[in-house]
């Protein structure tokens, strides 16, 4: 199995960032921080795993990676966007949020795409 090793150090970097804001929400924010925040960390978590799938996806291709950058890159860009509201009041940082769900939103239907071209290759 061949890894995209570049893939997993950014993803486990997003892990434990996920980890660190989530626990700084629920430990030291206040609620509204907290609500922003522990979502931020959600995603970005999620995302996280999902670049680790993807960096170490058995039939792996280019598409795949890509999913898992962008994956990666969209959680991290969400996280921080909402991290920048909550805690420096940032509040033109809203638009950039969306950017961050359009990369996750985009790596899921590659994830799909890269399944389906599988699949007919296959058949």
């Amino acid at each position: 199995m061949k890894v995209t090793r570049s893939l997993v150090v950014f993803a486990a970097f997003n892990g434990a960032l996920a980890v660190a804001l989530g626990a700084f929400a629920a430990h030291g924010a206040g609620p509204q921080v907290k609500q922003l925040l522990t979502t931020g960390a959600h995603y970005q978590l999620v995302h996280a795993v999902l670049a680790l799938v993807c960096a170490v996806w058995p039939a792996r291709n280019r598409i795949i990676v890509i999913a898992g950058w962008l994956a990666a890159a969209g959680g991290l860009v969400f996280a921080l966007a909402l991290s920048a509201i909550a805690l420096l009041n940032l509040r033109a940082m809203g638009a950039v949020a969306p950017i961050g769900g359009l990369l996750m939103i985009t790596a899921w239907l590659l994830i799909g795409f890269a399944a389906l071209r599988t699949q007919a290759a296959s058949a």
